[in-house]
């Protein structure tokens, strides 16, 4: 019972810091504030304050975390709407996968290389543009660390989404094409969220984007591995 009560408080003290976040960012739209990143550094904050342990948050938590399955199968209904879209732009999507995965894997193990990392740090930094669940995956085969690859995906992520709207404002990118392109493949499933923003058909890429991501990282990343660090 006390689990219980426990579990309910923490689901709706996330799911109300939530809703105040998002309306944070609704009212000031800069991309620093949007809500997946302020309602998690809102929410550490919280649990640091008032010396909660992850596990008990976790209580009420994984409920939450269990609708992270659901809500990516989700997007398979903006990409079903969009579909004669994409087939019809399949080759630039091909290429802009490839590129962008190739670009994602080769920053990461320059940046590592730069500072002087180890392999297991470097092997565990080189997932950083895909879904978490793939990326704990590459990591481990590689010999990296699967917890310190959620954390590079996780800042790849978010400095996706409060960065990239600047970048495509700079190169004046302005097609939806090119916007789902760049989140779905730098940001994974943070960046398809930034995603809905720009409309239907810029979430369907950067979905697609996201997913083929995934695939191109799991080949290129052993690959690379087996070529310059075997």
């Amino acid at each position: 019972m006390r689990e219980t009560i426990i579990g309910i408080v923490f689901i709706i003290t996330t799911v109300l810091m939530y809703l105040f976040m998002s309306r944070l960012y609704h009212r000031f739209r800069l991309p620093i504030l949007i809500p997946a990143l302020t309602t998690t550094f809102a929410i550490v904050l919280m649990l640091l304050l008032l010396g909660v342990p992850y596990d008990t948050y976790m209580i009420g938590g994984q409920w939450i975390d269990a609708l992270l399955g659901p809500a990516i199968v989700s997007l398979a209904y903006p990409l079903y709407k969009q579909r004669h879209l994409l087939v019809k732009n399949l080759y630039p999507i091909l290429g802009g996968v490839v590129v962008g995965s190739l670009t994602g894997i080769s920053s990461g193990l320059l940046l590592a290389q730069s500072l002087g990392f180890k392999e297991e740090l470097l092997f565990s930094l080189l997932p950083k543009s895909v879904t978490t669940p793939v990326a704990m995956q590459i990591a481990d085969g590689l010999g990296g660390l699967p917890s310190l690859a959620v954390l590079f995906v996780m800042t790849a992520g978010f400095t996706g989404v409060v960065v990239g709207p600047y970048i495509l404002h700079w190169f004046r990118l302005d097609s939806s094409l090119a916007k789902g392109m760049a989140f779905g493949s730098a940001s994974h499933a943070i960046g398809t969220s930034k995603a809905v923003e720009y409309g239907e058909y810029t979430t369907s890429v950067s979905s697609v984007a996201m997913t083929l991501s995934a695939i191109a990282c799991s080949v290129f990343g052993p690959l690379i591995v087996l070529l310059f660090y075997a």
